[in-house]
């Protein structure tokens, strides 16, 4: 049997005449209790993130409190266990503290003891619940995907935004590496420090490496490819990591991405083993799209949905044949191609497999001059409300030339400055 969010507390002993006296104290207190009188069940009962608390006896066959304690720990060393022992056990129960349980009460049990660690015990384990799940949402949200592969992924980024080691993260352009920094930096205990970037193919000297340091104090340091720093430069860094490590000095997180596969890098003697052993303290990688199909096209409904929030339109219908073609497609600028085809697909550019064609998605309704007329004006003007009226964006997002852009701006009788964003 799982456990669900309403059971407060499981209750572990081999004696079930106990197990009853616990239940029956535990719920005329308002608590609702699960009793086992096998150890052995109990892994199988946790569900992630259960909001409850263990109770269970030191001395039992099968698997005793203190190996218990341990399994339980290896899956979740922040669920609250109770260690239940004689007096003369007390030395054994200081050591089951020590390894993790938070607390143990001796026999005979007092009733009132109980009752207040619990209280004690089940707000605490409520917060910490409460707050994973906060993280767990947001993540969802800022990467998007259903896939066993995500699930991971949001997993890894939860745990890494507790720790304070540095991390590398490698993979494809565009499988959402910096959205993975941020999503790290904002969830930490650094989330309102600064998060500085650097791109190792501008670094010739020191200079801008001791800069950032100074900048990024007790915030992060993003840098994209170190590999393409000078080998010197590498090397100074480095050492400079490295020592101010030993004296305590290291006042930044570093988040070093990588493109393709690190260990690549260092196998071509692009990058320095020693840098990339201490900059892969942790270990990020990032899944390209080829990796996480059934996340094709949940991103471009989300993406699309997003644009049309933005352009202030209805979302356009969306054929199956078109989900087909996303579907088969190769996707090789992954998620960041999915967002640009996306984006086209909300101002009425249909556009994939090199194969580029404007249509209105709805059915004709007008002569095909008007049609063509009042569609070309409306593509125009959703391209001028999308980047506030910036020509040299909108012209290069239409692929036409800047002439040409005004000039039907002109026949149309469209102002870019009605389209530049208000203060």
């Amino acid at each position: 049997m799982m456990l669900n969010d309403d059971t407060h507390v499981l209750l572990i002993d081999d004696d079930n005449d106990v197990l009853d006296a616990y239940q029956n104290l535990l719920e005329l207190s308002g608590y609702k209790t699960v009793a086992c009188a096998d150890p052995t069940k109990v892994l199988g009962m946790l569900p992630d993130n259960w909001p409850g608390v263990v109770v269970s006896d030191m001395y039992m066959p099968g698997m005793d409190g203190m190996e218990l304690l341990t399994h339980i720990q290896r899956r979740d060393q922040d669920l609250p266990v109770v260690i239940i022992t004689g007096h003369g056990d007390i030395p054994m129960a200081v050591d089951a503290v020590k390894k993790g349980a938070v607390d143990f009460l001796t026999k005979p049990l007092q009733p009132q003891a109980l009752l207040e660690k619990l209280k004690q015990l089940r707000e605490r384990r409520a917060k910490v619940v409460e707050k994973r799940r906060t993280l767990s949402v947001q993540t969802e949200v800022e990467l998007i995907g259903y896939s066993p592969l995500m699930a991971q992924i949001r997993s890894q980024i939860d745990e890494l935004a507790t720790q304070h080691r540095d991390i590398l993260l490698e993979g494809d352009s565009g499988t959402g590496r910096h959205t993975a920094c941020q999503l790290i930096h904002s969830k930490s205990s650094a989330k309102n420090e600064p998060i500085c970037k650097l791109a190792g193919k501008n670094i010739a000297t020191y200079a801008p490496l001791i800069e950032t340091m100074k900048n990024a104090t007790r915030g992060s340091i993003i840098l994209h490819n170190p590999q393409l720093m000078p080998i010197d430069v590498q090397r100074w860094l480095c050492h400079t990591l490295l020592e101010q490590d030993r004296l305590g000095k290291k006042s930044y997180r570093i988040f070093a991405i990588v493109d393709g596969q690190a260990e690549m890098e260092v196998e071509q003697n692009n990058l320095l083993p020693e840098l990339y052993y201490y900059l892969s303290q942790s270990k990020l990688s990032m899944p390209s799209i080829r990796h996480r199909t059934k996340d094709i096209i949940p991103l471009f409904e989300y993406f699309l949905h997003r644009s049309c929030a933005k352009l202030g339109k209805e979302r356009p219908r969306v054929e199956q044949v078109y989900i087909n073609r996303l579907q088969q497609h190769d996707w090789q600028g992954n998620v960041l191609e999915i967002k640009n085809i996306a984006e086209l697909y909300a101002i009425g550019i249909v556009k994939l497999a090199g194969n580029e064609r404007t249509q209105p998605i709805e059915q004709l309704s007008s002569p095909l001059d008007d049609l063509i007329d009042g569609y070309e004006k409306q593509v125009i003007e959703d391209a001028l409300f999308l980047f506030s009226g910036r020509i040299n964006d909108v012209a290069s997002y239409l692929q036409i030339p800047r002439k040409k852009l005004y000039l039907r701006m002109k026949k149309h009788s469209l102002d870019k400055a009605e389209y530049k964003a208000r203060p």
